[in-house]
């Protein structure tokens, strides 16, 4: 009977590594489609002569899409159930991302660029959400680590393919860099779609229990909209992701603007070039650190830290960050103190509101990086209107100092509050 249970116990282990490698690399996949996103933005304006801004109402475009259809793609991948569910979303997922660059590449007005934007939003939400769903659901006793690993996916993923896309772009035209890679990793998303299922019911049973405070039982998403706690979870995640969204978006128009674009630095290659990479890397390394520090220490405490760092790093490349290496040191540091969001607000939710909903859940708290995608044009108005981005910067760092104010003194209170009215109903329960 021991020997049965262990077989057993490494075989769920064995599946569920496998399920949180197939997510990863699907995330990987479609991680250009937001991070990649600023090397096309210059080529875009040069050859069509369109304004940077009406170019970015194209990235807002996409984020809008990606993340405010997560609930229904979220509803229909928990409608359809864990076998079939995870499938046909994230099949449907690869097919829209590929034919969302494919038309960018093709794209001679503005509102062909944006058909394109649409389409990869709505393929690339279709993929995260999917995924995301699945580490919460696979790894309750490690969620922030599993979603920290899944989130990883999408924010370092670019980093792979950031020298070989400028490449392309230079030599072929950004038309060639949206086609080729559009079609390649569409192709692999639609792949891997038919691995994918969520655990069945009961199939977690045997998992260890949590370090921090779950909820005991499974939350609606009618029941979950009607508690503080996502709403505060919610004011928080806009503020956040704004203050990132606003630098993500245009770390290469800053690099220009502050002269340090084409200065070489490492190797013949440009402070540009070298930001980009390490920023990727650093926003990729932030999810699945902070979301194991989590693990142990609680979400508010790392929120608080996380956020905290991040003000400082907005204002330091505000202040600083107008040599090379000092553009590349604050701008990494931003993106490693932003992309843990990405970890530590799924994993937050689902301990509140429980597994079983999990996917449409996490997506209706996911709308918030919706939400903040149109504050990103605001950036490059403050910026014009004051002629410099000290500005831009000095209101991000404002707006991750009223985050930290809020997880430790309004949410972690909240939650702690509702624990013990409940009698116990958030325990640390799997």
């Amino acid at each position: 009977m021991a020997n049965g249970a262990k077989t057993i116990s490494q075989s769920l282990d064995r599946e569920r590594w496998t399920q949180l490698i197939a997510g990863i690399i699907c995330m990987v996949m479609i991680a250009n489609l937001q991070y990649g996103w600023t090397l096309f933005v210059h080529p875009i304006n040069k050859a069509h002569g369109w304004s940077i801004a009406a170019i970015q109402v194209a990235f807002s475009i996409f984020v809008a899409l990606e993340t405010w259809l997560t609930p229904v793609e979220g509803w229909i991948v928990d409608h359809l159930g864990p076998q079939k569910g995870p499938k046909l979303m994230v099949a449907f997922g690869g097919i829209m991302i590929a034919a969302g660059w494919i038309v960018n590449s093709n794209a001679a007005t503005l509102t062909m660029l944006y058909v394109g934007a649409a389409l990869a939003g709505i393929g690339g939400g279709a993929v995260y959400a999917t995924c995301v769903g699945q580490a919460v659901k696979w790894f309750p006793d490690r969620r922030g680590l599993a979603v920290g690993l899944t989130a990883a996916g999408f924010g370092a993923g670019a980093a792979l393919t950031v020298v070989p896309i400028r490449a392309v772009i230079a030599s072929a035209g950004y038309e060639a860099a949206f086609f080729w890679f559009g079609l390649g990793q569409g192709a692999i998303v639609l792949m891997l779609a038919w691995l994918l299922r969520a655990p069945e019911p009961g199939e977690m049973g045997g998992v260890a229990a949590p370090k921090v405070m779950q909820s005991s039982r499974s939350y609606t998403p009618a029941e979950m909209l009607t508690s503080p706690i996502f709403w505060v979870l919610y004011i928080m995640f806009v503020m956040v992701s704004a203050s990132g969204l606003m630098a993500t978006a245009q770390i290469a128009l800053i690099a220009r603007d502050y002269h340090v674009a084409d200065i070489a630095i490492l190797g013949g290659a440009t402070a540009l070039s070298v930001a980009l990479i390490v920023d990727n890397i650093a926003n990729g390394a932030a999810r699945p650190i902070f979301g194991w520090v989590s693990d142990n220490i609680g979400r508010e405490y790392t929120m608080a830290i996380a956020f905290g760092l991040g003000a400082a790093a907005y204002w330091l490349l505000g202040t600083m960050g107008a040599e090379p290496w000092a553009f590349v040191v604050f701008a990494a540091l931003i993106f490693l103190t932003w992309g843990e969001i990405f970890s530590l607000f799924p994993s937050t939710c689902t301990d509140s509101f429980g597994p079983k909903f999990a996917t449409v859940n996490l997506s209706l708290l996911y709308t918030a990086k919706g939400a903040s995608a149109f504050l990103v044009p605001v950036a490059n108005m403050i910026k014009a209107s004051t002629g410099s981005w000290h500005m831009v910067f000095l209101v991000t760092a404002i707006m991750n100092v009223v985050v930290v104010a809020l997880a430790l003194f309004v949410l972690k209170p909240i939650r702690s509050r509702i624990a013990a009215s409940e009698g116990g109903r958030l325990a640390h329960a799997v």
